[in-house]
């Protein structure tokens, strides 16, 4: 059993379909939380007929505000959470799983039963998710996410996981912090690929590639990531198309450094980004290598 919060923004164009998506799964979650957060389109109407109609399906309004994707949006997930648990709590709703999907993520029709029987395999399993898609010239291609973690839509926790790293904190980037007190508490994180979801927007296109990858650099710089971590981070999306992507993160971080920003005050998490990742990083290099050597 499962509970799940989605927040929305203006996604009039997505929002059926990924309403539709959800009420066709074959394991429906206890309890699901809509939180529009200050939608001027038809947004609230969308929500609201089925809310009318499914009473597993609840919604709370955000009174509006500036667009912000920075403290913002994890204000917004941490609102709904908070909301949501102690809705359960007072309702007396049992369940052991907590998730999360975006207002523009379609699901495969066995979406949670798939990944709650991931669950089932492993009990030091605290996060995962699916794979997450785009539609391009009409063929559904993986998106090129950091190794095997769990993506922020499609998310899904151990209740006993995600109360063990804090639950959702109000910070930048909290689904990778997330991750990370995940994995320095011994829990396992994973992204199941085979198990499909399709974003229908680009990630980072609500506020264009530019600004999006801006952001990123910015995040690095505030995660306290190590700088080889940096460069190496800049050479690979230089390499992709389109090829500024690269050039716009590097700007994020040299601008944070530069200003003198803060940056995370979590000592595990700083700690993580500047020695762990790196340590995890090259580990990696060198089992891609040792493969490459034992194929040729």
């Amino acid at each position: 059993m499962y509970v799940l919060i989605t927040p929305v923004k203006d996604e009039e164009k997505n929002l059926p379909e990924v309403i539709e998506s959800l009420i066709s799964q074959t394991v429906k979650p206890v309890l699901w939380l809509i939180i529009d957060d200050g939608s001027t389109d038809n947004s609230p109407k969308i929500i609201h007929r089925y809310v009318s109609r499914y009473p597993w399906i609840k919604t709370i309004r955000l009174p509006p505000q500036p667009r912000d994707i920075i403290f913002h949006v994890s204000y917004v997930y941490k609102s709904g959470f908070d909301f949501l648990l102690k809705y359960c709590d007072r309702n007396k709703l049992s369940y052991n799983f907590i998730a999360s999907m975006d207002a523009d993520t379609v699901l495969e029709k066995e979406y949670f039963e798939k990944i709650l029987r991931k669950f089932e395999l492993s009990n030091k399993l605290g996060i995962a998710s699916g794979g997450l898609y785009h539609e391009i010239d009409g063929k559904l291609k993986l998106s090129g996410q950091a190794e095997n973690f769990p993506s922020g839509t499609g998310r899904v926790w151990s209740k006993e996981c995600f109360f063990d790293t804090g639950g959702f904190l109000l910070e930048p980037s909290a689904d990778s912090i997330s991750n990370i007190k995940a994995i320095m508490r011994g829990w396992q994180i994973y992204r199941f690929n085979e198990i499909r979801m399709i974003e229908k927007r680009l990630t980072g296109s609500a506020e264009g590639l530019w600004k999006g990858f801006k952001y990123n650099g910015y995040m690095a710089y505030y995660l306290n990531k190590n700088p080889i971590l940096i460069l190496l981070n800049v050479f690979d999306y230089t390499l992709k198309k389109p090829h500024y992507t690269g050039v716009a993160f590097l700007l994020g971080y040299i601008r944070s450094f530069i200003k003198c920003e803060e940056r995370i005050k979590d000592r595990e998490i700083r700690e993580y980004y500047w020695t762990y990742r790196l340590v995890e990083y090259r580990n990696l290099v060198i089992s891609r290598l040792k493969f490459l050597i034992s194929v040729s």
